[in-house]
């Protein structure tokens, strides 16, 4: 790599010893609100993992726990009213909930960064986006106003926004919703982390946006190496880009598979009424599957397995029994009764 590449604010890509063993492990994460009305149970023993070079996608309605896992992981809940009262969340073999306040930001955005869904809302409208990506490297790593310049520019480059040295001073307001995004992910970049978590990163986005963002966010995460967990609710944007998947529901994991596997023979009913649901161009004309009910409130979440009330296989056991995360293969797991039933169709 030049000098040019290095001084332009682009990550330089790991090695074999750098990124081997896993990156990211979360052990049977428990995360919980106290509100007046009660306890809302929100993370309900979540076990996932992401390695450099991996993209997880967390999948899973408004409501299931995915952001809220993430934002345990980055170490940015409100506590109180949140509360962790079990679980593990390991960065390189590390815990980080046993870490000090000191610790955990030497590794948030050093190592594990965020992209936020709302861009607009993320950045702060009175500050150019310059100012703004150039504040990672002089507060982080105590550049000059003018290196950490070069550096911004350099960023908005690679992610793709045109004129950048000509846009260095413009606000965000002045973006579209597709370059504010860009900007976001040239943030996450900034400091060259090990991880990326990106949550809803197309949210608000036409289709063509949002599949130029996903190309951009895959490209990158291969050409650097990186892990990518990418939280989403939509199905269709991860097809392509995502190399294993863990369906949420009501704070739990109910299935995780390798990406084609989990659309090819879905294991759990929850994960098919979402497969189902997706418009398809050879069904025109028919009505669109919707699943039916609503997700359960988290303050009573009901006996025996969450999805219960809304699923079309439920029996009895359903009701009165929580199914474990069963492994269904070497490579996948389901926390369904039927599991086998379903996978057959």
């Amino acid at each position: 790599m030049t000098t040019i590449e290095k001084t332009a604010g682009v990550p330089v890509p790991r090695t074999e010893d750098e990124s081997s063993g896993p990156l990211l492990e979360v052990r049977d994460l428990h995360v919980e609100f106290h509100t007046r009305d009660g306890i809302v149970k929100a993370v309900n023993g979540v076990n996932y993992s992401v390695g450099a070079g991996e993209t997880l996608a967390v999948l899973g309605e408004s409501g299931s726990g995915k952001s809220v896992t993430a934002q345990a992981v980055m170490g940015i809940l409100d506590m109180p009213p949140g509360r962790i009262p079990r679980g593990e969340i390991l960065y390189r073999g590390r815990n980080m909930l046993e870490m000090s306040g000191e610790q955990r930001r030497k590794i948030r955005g050093a190592k594990i960064a965020m992209i936020f869904q709302d861009a607009l809302s993320s950045l702060n409208p009175v500050l150019s986006v310059g100012y703004q990506l150039g504040e990672m490297f002089r507060v982080h790593q105590g550049m000059s106003k003018k290196a950490a310049k070069v550096k911004a520019i350099g960023l908005m480059d690679r992610v793709g926004i045109p004129a950048a040295k000509e846009r260095i001073g413009d606000y965000p307001h002045q973006f579209s919703g597709g370059m504010r995004q860009r900007i976001m992910i040239a943030m996450a970049l900034a400091l060259e982390p090990d991880l990326i978590i990106a949550d809803e990163p197309t949210t608000a986005l036409d289709v063509t946006v949002q599949a130029q963002v996903m190309d951009l966010l895959a490209e990158l995460q291969r050409e650097f190496n990186m892990g990518l967990i990418l939280i989403t609710h939509d199905l269709g944007v991860v097809a392509d880009v995502a190399d294993k998947i863990a369906v949420m529901y009501a704070g739990r994991i109910v299935e995780t598979a390798p990406v084609r596997e989990l659309y090819k023979r879905p294991a759990h009913p929850y994960t098919r009424g979402l497969l189902d649901s997706i418009p398809r161009l050879d069904q025109k004309g028919h009505e669109l599957y919707a699943i039916k009910g609503l997700p359960p409130n988290l303050l009573n979440i009901p006996a025996g397995c969450a999805f219960s009330p809304r699923c079309p296989k439920a029996q009895d056991i359903c009701r009165t029994d929580v199914p474990a995360l069963e492994q269904v293969s070497d490579e996948r797991a389901s926390a369904c009764h039927f599991w086998k039933e379903t996978i057959d169709g």
